[in-house]
């Protein structure tokens, strides 16, 4: 069955990525045999999502606003050729993986035709609550029930927030009839689904999800009093979800969609040409991942002191994985604090300003004693992990050291979770850098390349949405042969 748009042989193919800090969105062309020929368009627009915490999560609660996510999906939309969009015959979604937010089926949303745009807007939906949420504690965790997986469960997955919500807020749960990743909710209105299908990535990000066969632990989580009626049924990732139920900026009803993926995953497959490839993503938060051979099959029992984690990929294979929560982020905080301290002392100074200032001191500050240890917000595998700073003196204390520090501890915390002798045992050759913080910043490239004594390349800011448009575009391919 051909998409509506195209024939198989031409049109193109739109990559949609709802990152945590922005929403970005590229059109690649189709070629023969659904071979990609050149990326025609993209479209980056900040969520500025961000809310305080509702509830009783308090300080720790990391929470976004649905409808700013998803007018920032509109906005990028709109930034696009028409008739590109109007030739789209295939639409890849990928998103932050973790997160969790609450629909009500059948009225989730609402379509209005605005011009020659149908759009859809949020209706009876929750907050997203993000894998930086920080409410489940040691010890409410240590209280879940132990998962039938190779993943254990962390502060900020989905399966853990559901747990904390339905002992601490039950009523809030009360309205909802279908949960899922923010990906997930955009995928099922698109399609028109009033059950959420949601990929095995993002399954996996959750918590209490067998890889092997790709189910939900359902016997632990129903004994346990979790409420299973929320979970998303599951399918395989580069899977079709469904066809578009409506015009969508042009894009034709009937169009492909595909099940939503997860944005570690995607950002490596737009960068990874070869197996001895790793890919070094630092965006909001930080990855580096390297897939591993045919075959593999992680340990049964989870680790949760373990800082490698093996996330599964495409076609049942895995990608080792050490995911650090502090990146792009520490950065962003870094930068507010400033703005903040010159705001006390009567100078208002634009945040952008700073950022690209900071950039340059430390550009001219090639080295410095200072160490500052980045983990402001902990790490999965040591979640009581505070940040530091040592080896002060007077003379280290100006903003190009500072700067310099802070990159560089960004980088080497990734390295020490995943060191560069570690990817050389696993017969890694080349590291591919790739997302936002790393493509707008020198000094954290090149702290990287010293890190890593690899061979360096890069990819670009979008690599999540071109990705999700790739696996598409192979989707497509298989499905109009």
């Amino acid at each position: 069955m051909a998409a509506a748009g195209g024939d198989g042989r031409d049109g193109f193919v739109l990559g949609l990525d709802l990152g945590t800090s922005s929403v970005k969105a590229v059109l690649l062309q189709a070629g023969p045999h659904g071979r990609p020929l050149v990326p025609t368009a993209s479209a980056s627009r900040a969520t500025r999502a961000d809310v305080s915490p509702s509830g009783e999560a308090g300080p720790r609660g990391q929470e976004q606003d649905v409808h700013r996510i998803l007018q920032a999906l509109s906005e990028c939309l709109r930034a696009l050729p028409m008739w590109q969009l109007q030739s789209v015959r295939g639409i890849g979604v990928s998103g932050q993986m973790h997160g969790v937010m609450f629909w009500k089926s059948h009225q989730a949303c609402s379509w209005t035709e605005n011009g020659p745009h149908g759009i859809f807007e949020p209706q009876q939906v929750s907050r997203l609550i993000t894998w930086q949420d920080g409410r489940c504690t040691n010890s409410f965790l240590e209280s879940l029930p132990q998962p039938e997986s190779h993943l254990s469960v962390a502060t900020g997955f989905g399966s853990a927030t559901i747990y904390w919500l339905s002992r601490h807020s039950p009523e809030f749960l009360k309205p909802y009839s279908a949960a899922g990743t923010i990906q997930d909710y955009v995928v099922a209105m698109l399609c028109g689904l009033q059950r959420p299908l949601m990929s095995d990535h993002n399954a996996a990000s959750w918590g209490y999800f067998n890889t092997d066969s790709r189910s939900w632990n359902s016997r632990i989580l129903e004994e346990s009093g979790f409420p299973t009626h929320l979970l998303p049924d599951v399918a395989e990732a580069g899977t079709i979800a469904g066809w578009s139920a409506h015009q969508w900026f042009g894009i034709p009803q009937g169009t492909r969609v595909g099940v939503a993926l997860g944005d570690l995953q995607c950002s490596v497959y737009s960068c990874m040409s070869r197996s001895t490839d790793a890919v070094l993503n630092i965006s909001t938060s930080v990855q580096l991942a390297a897939s591993m051979p045919p075959g593999f099959k992680p340990a049964k029992c989870p680790d949760p002191s373990a800082p490698v984690a093996y996330f599964p990929y495409f076609n049942r294979t895995y990608l080792g994985v050490a995911a650090s929560l502090n990146g792009g982020n520490v950065l962003a905080t870094f930068v507010t604090m400033l703005a903040q301290w010159m705001a006390d002392l009567g100078l208002d100074v634009l945040e952008t300003l700073i950022y690209s200032q900071m950039i340059q001191t430390a550009l001219a500050q090639t080295d410095t004693p200072l160490i500052i240890n980045p983990t402001l917000l902990g790490e999965r595998h040591l979640p009581e992990e505070q940040a530091s700073v040592s080896s002060i003196s007077p003379s280290n204390l100006s903003l190009g050291h500072v700067t310099r520090a802070l990159c560089r501890g960004i980088v080497q915390n990734i390295h020490a979770m995943l060191p560069s002798q570690q990817l050389k045992a696993w017969g890694i050759e080349r590291v591919i850098g790739s997302g936002s913080a790393l493509s707008r910043n020198e000094v954290l490239r090149q702290e990287a390349e010293k890190a890593f004594p690899l061979p360096f390349s890069y990819g670009q800011d979008v690599d999540a949405a071109a990705g999700a448009a790739l696996v598409m575009l192979q989707e497509s391919a298989r499905g109009d042969s």
